[in-house]
């Protein structure tokens, strides 16, 4: 049975169904390439005007949240093993809080 998650776990990307143990590196790497996608799929309708429904505008809002909490979760991972702490104790911070990041 999978589960989906209901809010943030140590070392998940939201949205992620529920796995044995954190991700890794290379497992948030995998979920952010697959929001890439469904981003530039999504975009590519509501570009089109393809893109109708509440749904469709729903869902590309939720990739790029996603996104955002993933490539958050990463550089966490990433600082934390700089720094000498253990990786795996990052977690997924909430979206108001990572929205609001500057790049």
């Amino acid at each position: 049975m999978r589960r989906r998650l209901a809010g943030p776990r140590p070392g998940r990307c939201p949205g992620r169904p529920l796995t044995v143990g954190g991700m890794d590196d290379k497992q948030i790497l995998g979920q952010i390439d697959e929001l890439i996608q469904t981003e530039h799929e999504l975009r590519a309708k509501l570009a089109t005007g393809a893109l109708y429904s509440d749904e469709e505008r729903t869902r590309l809002r939720a990739a790029e949240e996603a996104l955002d909490q993933c490539w958050d979760l990463l550089r966490q991972r990433r600082a934390r093993r700089e720094f000498g702490e253990n990786p795996d104790e990052a977690t997924v911070r909430p979206t108001s809080e990572v929205e609001g990041y500057q790049q």
